[in-house]
């Protein structure tokens, strides 16, 4: 059934599934609340970038029930930060407003960017979205304003991430920051950054560091320049570590399943059929992930091992996997324990160090994969009006296909 509309352009017809509404209600844009927004998340980001930096002398007596005030008259924090928090702003500002110039080309009708502050996560923001009030009408409009927003960031994150290798500063930059005893001893001696601080001998931090995940694309400009700090210290560059973030947004809004702007492209590209199959198998491979993370990240001492809770993590694993797969699958117990039992014995290989399946575990998987099931949705909503792309949309596609390849990380956070 094609669809109707008002004499204003605004769709009124009857179709399956679809709500009769003789015109959409008008909404006014609160130009106060996103200002204000914006300005929060500028805040709670150079706050956190700042944080991350380190610099000697910020943080030695400073306690977080003490004024923010006393580092915010720091002009040294207030750049880290505003590198930091300026840089990641940009690319979400590109980001989002490639969805509403896209959206707004089609006549669709879009709120403006809602940027998402937060002073407990170490990073200072949860993203920014933005809100289509109505039903996208057909598939190559649906494609136009999911793609433009990751087509739109990548070249920002990309322009920043190069510009941020090219300006690294040399190896002597870490005596600036609180710490790092034995990485400073090693850049003395030998004028350059290990290739990770955990092979220091002995170790920068005893027990474990957390280690931010390579990208295939961070990894190829890598080779390029000179000075480029190892993994577990990348965060302490303010502007490389917003291009990294960039990089990895861009690969988040492009993974294949529902609402994501990688499930609108996927599902105008391939159709219904094909998007189903290949967003399950996405989430399974999320899983698989995340397993190998838990068994070896959560669990990775035989001290907690020998605990209750420790002998007890295959069944906990099991009933966590099934709890995602009876989701995935929808009573399907055949595809459910054929997976399930896939997915317990790669975790149980992935214990032995000879396979090197450790590395591709990432346990938070497990949380990306309850907001995809439980909000975002694994399957895409039906179109109005279903049609081809054409050979321009395609390439795009294609584009955007290799773009998330390369900005994905399968372990974008390790604890090592």
């Amino acid at each position: 059934m094609e669809p109707n509309y008002t004499s204003t352009g605004e769709y009124k017809a009857e179709l399956p599934g679809y709500p009769v509404k003789e015109a959409y209600p008008k909404h006014r844009d609160r130009y106060g609340l996103h200002i204000l927004l914006f300005l929060l998340t500028l805040g709670s980001t150079m706050f956190a970038g700042g944080r991350l930096v380190e610099r000697i002398g910020l943080f030695e007596n400073w306690q977080p029930d003490q004024s923010i005030w006393l580092l915010l008259s720091e002009p040294v924090f207030l750049m880290d930060g505003l590198l930091f928090g300026g840089g990641l702003l940009l690319f979400l500002t590109f980001h989002e407003f490639g969805h509403y110039f896209a959206a707004r080309f089609h006549k669709i009708k879009t709120s403006l960017p809602y940027y998402i502050p937060t002073f407990i996560l170490g990073f200072g923001t949860l993203g920014a979205v933005i809100r289509i009030r109505e039903p996208i009408p057909s598939t190559r409009k649906l494609f136009d304003v999911g793609v433009a927003g990751p087509l739109a960031g990548f070249v920002v994150a990309l322009a920043m991430l190069i510009y941020a290798f090219a300006t690294l500063p040399d190896p002597t930059y870490i005596n600036d920051l609180g710490g790092h005893e034995a990485l400073k001893e090693y850049v003395e001696e030998f004028g350059a950054y290990p290739s990770s601080s955990t092979e220091l001998d002995p170790p920068e931090i005893p027990g474990y560091t957390f280690v931010i995940g390579q990208t295939p694309l961070y990894w190829m400009l890598s080779q390029i320049f000179d000075h480029v700090p190892p993994m577990d210290e990348m965060y302490h560059f303010p502007l490389l570590f917003a291009s990294w973030m960039g990089l990895f947004f861009t690969a988040l809004n492009l993974l294949p399943v529902g609402q994501l702007d990688g499930g609108h492209i996927l599902y105008a590209l391939v159709g219904p059929k094909w998007h189903v199959r290949l967003a399950r198998g996405f989430v399974i491979i999320l899983l698989l992930s995340g397993s190998i993370g838990f068994v070896n990240d959560v669990f990775p001492s035989l001290e907690a091992q020998s605990t209750i809770l420790g002998r007890s993590k295959w069944f906990i694993l099991s009933a966590v996997l099934y709890f995602y797969l009876a989701r995935i699958f929808k009573g399907n117990y055949k595809l459910i324990g054929a997976s399930l039992f896939g997915i317990i014995m790669v975790a149980m290989f992935s214990q032995f160090d000879q396979v090197g399946l450790s590395d591709l575990g990432y346990w938070g998987w497990f949380v990306w994969c309850l907001l995809i099931i439980m909000l975002i949705k694994i399957d895409h909503p039906p179109v109005l009006r279903p049609e081809p792309l054409d050979a321009g949309r395609k390439a795009l596609a294609i584009l955007s296909i290799i773009i998330f390849m390369l900005c994905f990380s399968i372990a974008p956070l390790r604890l090592v």
